[in-house]
Formats: structure tokens, C-alpha cells, sequence
């Protein structure tokens, strides 16, 4: 019989601290910070389940829980998104705040003023989406880029395809790009959003 053929009986806190020094072994495989994470989730929603059945309106409670995390899931989501079109280069169109076309038109010619041209490159586009937003020619749609709003608005326009695409790439540029804006830059968006004012879109036969 050989040395590992002996039995060895060892007590219960000896026991468990040879298995842990066993598992201390570099040999074996450590756990992952995911696999931990999925543990814990898994944990998680086991006690949950265990408690939403012992409480009285427990299930609404759960259900409650779910929606709120679903939500949350869908705000990371969209916030996600966003980071990922910013790192692409496509910048999203609009910022935080709510104005109409009139607004940005005069917050554009405000920065073309004080020769701020990047800036006035962003509100003058901003201005050409929301007039065509306003006049229902493109729907809203928030968190979108402007080649998504250049795409859609060129659908609808096709004789300013080629223009909406020129002027959705120099707001990418300006905003997220190495290229600063010029006057000629803002002149062209000045220009293209004075002609799209006076646009109808094409009424395709039935």
C-alpha cells in the first residue's frame, strides 16, 4: 500500500482548511469576475423569489422590481448607444434641450456673430431638422445622429439628398472631428436651409 492508499481521517476545520489551501493551488482554475457576478445574480433572484412568496402582495412587488429594472436596463441601453455613436464619429443631432427651428436659426446667427463658426454650423443644422420636423416632412426622433436625420429628410427630398449628406458629415466634423467650422462651411447650411424652407415633399401617386 502505498502512501496514498493510507486513509486519512482528518477533522472537520482541518478538513476545510485543506481544501482550501488545496484550492489555493495555482494548478486549479480561479473563478472569473463574471462567473462571481452570475453567482451572485443567480443568488439574488433566488432569495427574491423566496421572499416574494412569503410576504403578502410579494408578487406585485416583484413584478414592480422587474419593470424598474427593465428600465433601468433600457436607459444604459440608449446611454450605451449614444457612447458608441460618439465613438464612431456620428454625432447625435440635438442636445438636452428643447427648441424649435426659430430658436436654433437664432442662436446660429448668434455664433456666426462672434464668429464662432463650429457652433453655428450645429444650431444651423439643428434649425433645417427642426423646421422639417415642425412641417411633419421628417417624425421626431430622439438620440438621433444627423446622417440618420440627413437620410431620412433626403427620402423625403430627394433633390437635397446629396446636400443633406454634405451637411450632416461637416456637423460631424465640427462636433466630433478634427475639422474647425469656416464661414463658407455656415454660409453653404445657411443657404441649403433657406431652399429646404421653401421645399414640399413628393407626393408619390397612388
Amino acid at each position: 500500500m502505498t502512501g496514498w492508499d493510507v486513509p486519512v481521517d482528518l477533522g472537520r476545520e482541518a478538513a476545510r482548511e485543506a481544501a482550501i489551501r488545496e484550492l489555493a493551488d495555482p494548478a486549479y482554475p480561479k473563478e472569473s469576475w463574471t462567473d462571481r457576478l452570475l453567482g451572485w445574480a443567480a443568488e439574488w433572484i433566488d432569495n427574491l423569489l423566496r421572499a416574494a412568496g412569503q410576504v403578502p402582495g410579494g408578487w406585485l412587488a416583484l413584478v414592480v422590481l422587474a419593470l424598474i429594472v427593465v428600465g433601468l436596463a433600457v436607459l444604459l441601453l440608449r446611454t450605451a448607444t449614444r457612447a458608441t455613436r460618439a465613438a464612431s464619429g456620428a454625432a447625435v443631432l440635438y442636445d438636452e434641450r428643447i427648441r424649435s427651428a426659430a430658436e436654433h436659426r437664432a442662436a446660429a446667427d448668434q455664433h456666426a456673430q462672434r464668429q464662432e463658426w463650429a457652433a453655428a454650423v450645429r444650431e444651423r443644422l439643428r434649425a433645417i431638422a427642426r423646421d422639417l420636423e415642425e412641417r411633419t416632412i421628417v417624425a421626431p426622433q430622439p438620440g438621433r445622429t444627423a446622417d440618420e436625420f440627413a437620410a431620412e429628410a433626403g427620402a423625403a427630398l430627394p433633390e437635397f439628398q446629396a446636400d443633406l449628406a454634405a451637411a450632416a458629415r461637416h456637423f460631424d466634423d465640427v462636433t466630433y472631428g478634427e475639422a474647425p467650422g469656416t464661414q463658407g462651411g455656415y454660409a453653404l447650411l445657411a443657404a441649403l436651409d433657406e431652399r429646404l424652407q421653401r421645399a414640399r415633399p413628393m407626393l408619390v401617386a397612388g
